[in-house]
């Protein structure tokens, strides 16, 4: 526990006290849901609400302190701390509070549009078959070793993340892996953590909604990068792992001063990928790097996944882990749920769902899809509301482009009517038509892939695009459950069960 006093004083900004300076703090939060006897709660205003209107109910549960902009009319026994940038004085607090536990563990960030998932997953793959406990955190989940514990963003807000970490340390953990949001970069959501290893994947076209410039995304997402060498810090070792063969590349490298490791596969790099076969459900390449030369053999396909793994590769190396252990965990690899994962029902054709939802994620998962030589590719996708409506005509005309049958439907619309953002996809797939080329607009996600499923034959190959591991859809009026692999299983049943 800390103190009031104490916890102010970690506050580079001004800040004012009114009561018990000395009162002790348990436990930070601000969802006044969460408030237990001893909590300080943080009254963040956000875009629909203000949390300075549930102060009252926080200190109901048992809050002793708030952390406001303003004066609030409270109880006189609640101490109020007053200060000008919640968000900044919580950068200073937070982590103090919990003890910089980003500090005490080994921490590898991994940044970049797309490819973050299953690069996570494989480096701590490496690392866990290397004898570590290992932490992830991340768009799926976060894992504590085997446990697994939901999570809400890419990257949790600072009190969440700390909180995360702390239990994260408090079991041992020797690593973390996580997946570093460029809105969590711009926001400094990871103010307090001390990387050591940093890996760059790619960068394309994604939340301009938010970044409001190209420009601003990559800065954001060099940030990471400058970071490794923060004042003062308490690990050694710091390595920017990037991938040469992005256009970024320079721009990452810059930003990065300390030891960085190249990886690629088209421009000679210090991890370089050669002799490339990319088969239906497995792959292999070579590798030739510092260690020498390494032959890897995979149990996941596509040519992203080659740099995927080539970026774990990089992290593994750049800790120590020995290649033969490298080796042996890259053998035993399974897909990470909704990233390029097959679904099975005994149908005669191929199911693939996969999380591509930016240009880029959507041409690579089609690319890797023409490359398994199907009869027919049969595409369902479409785009999220409430985010950048630049890259909908894009996504369309790449699907049409790359998939010989695109069926434009419904992603999570939020806010935003769906048939109106399925036009917008729409305007991008008739520019990219090919003469004679068929395409299908079905708003409702359910039936655009049951349609999907019932026109495949044999031979075909059906790619569901945009939603990957998740299980549900945000609508208009509320989230219900959804998952694509569910709904494409049903949809080969009922297939299955017409034509007995």
């Amino acid at each position: 526990m800390k103190t009031v006093r104490e916890l102010c004083k970690e506050i580079k900004g001004s800040y004012n006290i009114e009561g018990n300076a000395s009162s002790e703090i348990c436990g930070i939060s601000a969802d006044s849901r969460k408030i237990e006897k001893g909590y300080l709660f943080v009254c963040i205003a956000g875009f629909h609400v203000d949390g300075a209107s549930f102060a009252g109910q926080a200190v109901e549960k048992g809050a002793v302190a708030v952390l406001t902009t303003k004066h609030l009319d409270l109880p006189q026994q609640i101490t109020q701390i007053t200060v000008a940038d919640i968000h900044a004085a919580l950068e200073d607090m937070v982590p103090f509070f919990y003890g910089y536990p980003g500090k005490a563990m080994r921490m590898i960030g991994v940044t970049g549009t797309n490819g973050k998932t299953t690069t996570s997953h494989i480096i701590a793959h490496i690392l866990r078959a290397a004898g570590y406990h290992v932490g992830v955190i991340g768009t799926i989940h976060a894992l504590i070793d085997d446990e697994e514990l939901e999570i809400h963003n890419t990257t949790p807000d600072v009190v969440e993340l700390q909180e995360l970490l702390a239990l994260m340390q408090k079991k041992g953990m020797d690593y973390v892996v996580m997946e570093v949001s460029s809105h969590a970069l711009a926001l400094n959501r990871v103010a307090g953590i001390e990387y050591d290893t940093a890996v760059f994947t790619n960068l394309t076209q994604d939340h301009l909604d938010f970044h409001k410039s190209f420009e601003n995304y990559v800065a954001a997402k060099a940030r990471l990068f400058s970071g490794l060498t923060a004042e003062d810090p308490v690990k050694e070792n710091k390595t920017a792992v990037i991938n040469i063969d992005d256009p970024h590349a320079a721009e990452i490298m810059k930003a990065a001063r300390c030891k960085v490791l190249t990886y690629g596969v088209e421009k000679k790099a210090e991890l370089y990928g050669t002799d490339l076969q990319v088969g239906l459900k497995s792959s292999s390449f070579r590798i030739t790097g510092p260690f020498g030369k390494l032959a890897l053999h995979m149990r996941i396909t596509g040519l992203f996944n080659v740099y995927n793994t080539l970026a774990a590769v990089g992290a593994a190396y750049a800790e120590g882990i020995a290649t033969e252990v490298i080796d042996k965990a890259i053998r035993t690899f399974h897909s990470v749920p909704g990233r390029f994962e097959p679904v099975e029902g005994g149908q005669d054709f191929a199911i693939v769902v996969d999380y591509a939802h930016t240009p880029d994620s959507l041409e690579k998962a089609l690319t890797t899809a023409r490359a398994m030589k199907p009869n027919h590719l049969i595409a369902v996708f479409g785009c999220g509301g409430d985010r950048d409506r630049t890259k909908r005509p894009v996504m369309g005309r790449i699907g049409a482009e790359f998939a010989d049958i695109p069926i434009i439907t419904s992603d999570n619309p939020r806010s935003e009517d769906p048939e109106f953002i399925v036009s917008e996809v729409e305007a991008g797939v008739k520019a990219g038509l090919k003469e004679g080329q068929h395409y299908e607009v079905i708003v409702d996600r359910r039936a655009a892939i049951t349609r999907a499923v019932e026109m495949a034959s044999d031979g075909d190959l059906v790619l569901i695009a945009g939603k990957g591991h998740e299980t549900y859809q945000i609508l208009k009026d509320g989230t219900v459950h959804f998952d694509d692999r569910e709904v494409a299983l049903e949809a080969v049943r009922q297939v299955q069960i017409k034509e007995r």
